[in-house]
């Protein structure tokens, strides 16, 4: 009987210590060719943390612990902001499984996220980070600024979109161009059924591309992420209008205050048997529209990764371009946590009151999207781009085949710094590796 008992007791104190060895892991992640500077890092969850529904992170050299969050999913994955990590480095942290449910936020992490803020109301989702404002999420319709033409009403668009000193970059609904929304995703010389259909241009009241639903939005120390269902609907039928396309926006909108920087992915899917096709065109998909201010000569500027200006930039194919343009110069909003605030990219981050006469927002095409790197429509004389395949030839979305599209975007105060942009899209591009040491 007692070596029975013995027996029991030493097989409960083996199973105890594989499980506290399996519940904590030491990951290194690896900065490859790229140089990251104040970037967002995701790795898969390993699979013996699979389950955990909180986890801690600690950098094993200085024994630092890191604000982490989990991103549930199959599989689920965990992210947190990398401050720095040259070329070529590594570096090694501990992945542990939290047991205990201390989490304010419930964001999968140990830690509560007060710095990172969703608010919604009936109008939109409200994105604010130390304070500071970053984006809103249109859900409801926006009605038209002209009651003579309510065909320009419109939901489901991002605006406004802010930079650091707190100053819209975005512009909706503009008086020349009223269906322009901002941040909007739409397609212009389209057939569904054998009908020509334009969701772009809303005058010709063809189609409407409208907000659904708002859903599972979270937030947590290293994002705020949220997710929009949309519809695409072409208002040609003579029985009524019918859905082309269904569309699911996810948003994540990162922990860094010197630049906002957040991704976005659209998902489209036929919501028929029928397939839309899409025919050349000088623009269509991504639409981003710049401050009215800027619609004037010299107003807004353009620059690409391959240096092209408006001048000569039209259709080219770049990793990213940027609008930017002259901004007023009013009083930086103070964030409560100021001290906390996240380093700038040429030095610590200080307390501004007259923030740079400019800024901007530049977007960065991902590689997985279809046609990279996509043609920009970069207008002769509007601050207003477009992101598009379209020009290079027809195309079609099928039932059963998601057609995804993806792009990170940087706000940024003051000219655009191609060194800055090229090394976040080489970030984006390239993302670290990362291994289980033990």
């Amino acid at each position: 009987m007692k070596i029975g008992r013995r027996l029991i007791l030493f097989a409960m104190i083996c199973t105890s210590t594989v499980v506290a060895e399996a519940s904590s892991l030491v990951i290194e992640i690896s900065a490859d060719k790229v140089a990251r500077k104040l970037v967002p890092v995701c790795i898969e969850l390993p699979a013996v943390l699979g389950e955990a529904k909180q986890v801690s992170l600690f950098e094993v050299d200085s024994n630092q612990r890191i604000p982490c969050q989990i991103e549930a999913g199959s599989p689920p994955k965990v992210w947190w902001m990398l401050e720095h990590l040259p070329a070529g480095e590594t570096r090694r942290y501990r992945l542990t499984a939290v047991d205990s449910d201390d989490s304010k936020a419930g964001n999968g992490t140990t830690a509560p996220a007060p710095d990172m803020t969703a608010t919604v109301d009936g109008q939109a989702l409200a994105i604010s980070i130390e304070g500071l404002p970053v984006l809103k999420y249109q859900q409801a319709v926006m009605p038209s600024a002209d009651p003579a033409k309510p065909f320009y009403a419109r939901s489901g668009f991002i605006h406004p979109v802010f930079e650091p000193a707190g100053r819209a970059v975005t512009e909706a609904m503009p008086a020349d161009h009223m269906h322009q929304h901002a941040l909007m995703f739409a397609w212009v010389n389209a057939e569904f059924e054998g009908r020509k259909v334009d969701f772009w241009n809303s005058h010709k009241e063809q189609g409407l591309v409208r907000n659904v639903r708002l859903e599972d939005i979270q937030v947590g120390p290293v994002f705020i992420r949220f997710k929009a269902r949309l519809e695409h609907v072409d208002q040609t039928p003579e029985d009524g209008p019918r859905v082309a396309l269904h569309e699911l926006w996810d948003v994540k909108v990162f922990h860094r205050t010197d630049g906002f920087l957040f991704d976005w992915q659209s998902t489209l899917t036929c919501a028929t048997e029928s397939p839309l096709k899409l025919l050349k065109h000088d623009y269509g998909g991504l639409c981003l529209r710049g401050r009215d201010e800027w619609n004037i000569a010299d107003g807004g500027e353009f620059l690409t990764s391959e240096g092209k200006t408006r001048a000569n930039g039209n259709h080219t194919r770049p990793h990213w371009c940027d609008l930017s343009g002259p901004l007023p110069v009013t009083p930086v909003p103070q964030a409560p946590t100021a001290s906390k605030a996240t380093p700038a990219i040429n030095g610590t981050q200080e307390p501004a009151t007259s923030p740079a006469p400019w800024g901007g927002i530049a977007v960065l095409d991902h590689p997985s999207n279809f046609r990279f790197p996509q043609p920009v429509r970069l207008h002769p004389h509007m601050p207003y781009l477009s992101v598009t395949p379209a020009p290079l030839g027809p195309f079609e979305i099928e039932p059963g085949k998601p057609y995804i599209t993806r792009f990170r975007f940087f706000t940024h105060t003051g000219k655009p710094e191609a060194n800055v942009i090229d090394q976040l899209w080489a970030d984006y591009a390239q993302p670290v590796a990362s291994q289980v040491i033990e």
